[in-house]
């Protein structure tokens, strides 16, 4: 793990703030994606953007994956996990970043309670259970 990141003081607004502002946006690699959903929650908790290099940098999955790549990360998932501290799925609470699989590969999703906020294909945000998830990040 690089530096750990710390909650802002106020991070419950900001996340408020950051989900009202992208829950209808369309999915865009490179713009908003699942990995992007995932860094803008971080972003608007710990103030720390670990996607701000990468950003409008890409324009397909490919090319998220070979800049990844790059920067000496596997896929978007190592990104997360070279920053945050991974736990127990049992000790989530709101605002870590959940990782569930799909058809397409693992996906970021942000916990909200007893669910996860999770990108759907049209990039609107949808629920899923914690029950899928297989992968636990904390923001603290």
């Amino acid at each position: 793990m690089i530096a750990p990141l710390i909650r802002l003081p106020d991070w419950r607004p900001r996340l408020i703030a950051w989900i009202s502002k992208i829950h209808n946006r369309p999915i865009l690699p490179g713009q908003h994606d699942c990995c992007l959903f995932g860094a803008g929650a971080i972003e608007a908790q710990t103030g720390v953007d670990l996607a701000a290099g990468w950003r409008g940098r890409y324009s397909t999955y490919a090319g998220g994956r070979r800049i990844l790549r790059k920067a000496g990360y596997d896929d978007h998932i190592a990104l997360i996990a070279a920053h945050l501290d991974e736990a127990h799925v049992s000790t989530a609470a709101e605002g870590d970043i959940a990782i569930l699989p799909t058809e397409d590969g693992d996906a970021v999703g942000l916990v909200q309670g007893v669910a996860v906020y999770v990108l759907g294909p049209s990039g609107r945000l949808g629920l899923a259970p914690m029950c899928p998830v297989q992968r636990l990040f904390k923001v603290r």
